[in-house]
């Protein structure tokens, strides 16, 4: 199994640690005063100082557009609807609320869309049968 790597900025260090390790439940791991490692869902994640990068909403995913590029995840179906709930409940506002698309078809996923502090993209997909990530 291979592990994903992203680095990329946030304006606020703070602000991201309280996002993305006590609002996400992500570990933080090692850290500077300028960058803070995260594992986020398996993943290392390492978030710098800095001006975030540009996105637009241009992505054409079924009737809805959202923001290119962004960062995604993909849980199990049970850890997705726990995590969209929290994130209702600690009032994210999202880009798109928690639903499920491609319903009865190859591919069924929930999704939700949402941002950081800093306005970093993020995307988590929900599947009940993990074997459907790649289906066509």
């Amino acid at each position: 199994m291979s592990i994903f790597h992203l680095a990329y900025n946030v304006r606020d260090l703070a602000e991201a640690r309280a996002f993305y390790g006590d609002l996400l439940g992500c570990a933080e791991g090692r850290s500077t005063d300028t960058w803070v490692d995260y594992n986020f869902f398996g993943h290392q994640l390492s978030l710098h100082l800095g001006e975030p990068f540009a996105t637009a909403t241009t992505g054409h995913v079924g009737d809805h557009l959202v923001p290119m590029p962004h960062l995604g995840v993909i849980l199990p179906k049970a850890d997705w609807d726990a995590l969209a709930e929290k994130l209702s409940a600690a009032g994210v506002e999202f880009v798109l609320k928690p639903f499920t698309r491609f319903a009865g078809e190859p591919g069924e996923q929930s999704t939700m869309f949402f941002t950081d502090p800093s306005g970093n993209p993020i995307e988590i997909k929900g599947f009940a049968d993990m074997s459907g990530v790649f289906a066509t």
